[in-house]
């Protein structure tokens, strides 16, 4: 049984970062988890200390869960394993960063329902977890457990209310402005299960950032926006942002946006 000293660095908190954290502390203790408590899209350097510490001690193998490489060029990459699903490792036909993690702890408890709803919810949100055949009431509690995950508390929650309530429909492009920096409350309770109208394609501004959840075309034309950051389940459908204040270069993207929705995909 492979039982080599993995210790986890942790990436941004969501559910899926939770539910790793929780199976490697049950796995392997404590002692093998690190979490700076980081938001998405953090990189690497925010760990550099702890890697060059543990890379010192020749038997730690570092494995860093959704970090993005910022790491100076002198730290050994061939030493370092990364987990991920976002950009280039994405879609439903990569393992999810949580089935990562499950697969390389082979002493890991049985792969769970519960890992299969995680599983489904982070790769593609609520359709995923109707076409696991998740209740209702099971999609409310997994979204429901993301969104304190990620640190989304009521006022967040009144705000998506009140966004969604005032989108504009724009073709099959639902058009939100939020004054929260987060979708994610915007994106569950647009859906039916939480008495939204649902929206085929939707897109998000927040005052920092444009975040877009639909056609996976729309996201391929997207992909080499500068620091833009996409994932899901892709080919078919997923999600895209980027942060990005008001102004003419956000103007152009909205626009760029609503012509890519109105146009079919490319085959």
């Amino acid at each position: 049984m492979d039982t080599r000293p993995y210790v986890f660095l942790l990436g941004g908190h969501d559910l899926e970062m939770q539910t790793i954290a929780d199976l490697v502390t049950a796995t392997r203790g404590r002692a093998a988890l690190r979490d700076c408590g980081l938001s998405w899209g953090a990189g690497a350097r925010a760990y550099e200390a702890d890697i060059r510490a543990l890379l010192a001690a020749d038997d730690n193998i570092p494995v860093l869960v959704e970090l993005a490489d910022d790491l100076p060029a002198d730290v050994p990459r061939d030493r370092l394993i990364f987990i991920d699903h976002h950009g280039a490792r994405a879609g439903t036909a990569n393992p999810s960063a949580l089935r990562q993690v499950h697969t390389l702890l082979a002493d890991a408890p049985a792969w769970s329902r519960w890992f299969d709803l995680v599983e489904a919810n982070d790769i593609g949100h609520m359709r995923a977890l109707r076409a696991l055949g998740a209740s209702a009431a099971e999609i409310r509690q997994v979204r429901d457990a993301d969104r304190r995950a990620q640190g989304i508390g009521p006022a967040d929650e009144a705000e998506a209310r009140r966004a969604i309530a005032a989108a504009r429909q724009r073709g099959s492009l639902t058009h939100v402005r939020t004054d929260s920096p987060s979708s994610s409350a915007i994106g569950d309770f647009i859906e039916p299960e939480y008495g939204g109208p649902g929206a085929e394609n939707l897109l998000v501004e927040t005052p920092v950032a444009l975040n877009f959840f639909g056609a996976g075309h729309v996201i391929r034309a997207l992909a080499d926006v500068p620091g833009a950051w996409y994932g899901g389940a892709l080919p078919a459908r997923g999600y895209w942002g980027v942060n990005l204040v008001p102004g003419a270069a956000r103007d152009t993207l909205v626009q760029t946006l609503l012509d890519l929705c109105g146009r079919a995909p490319q085959t």
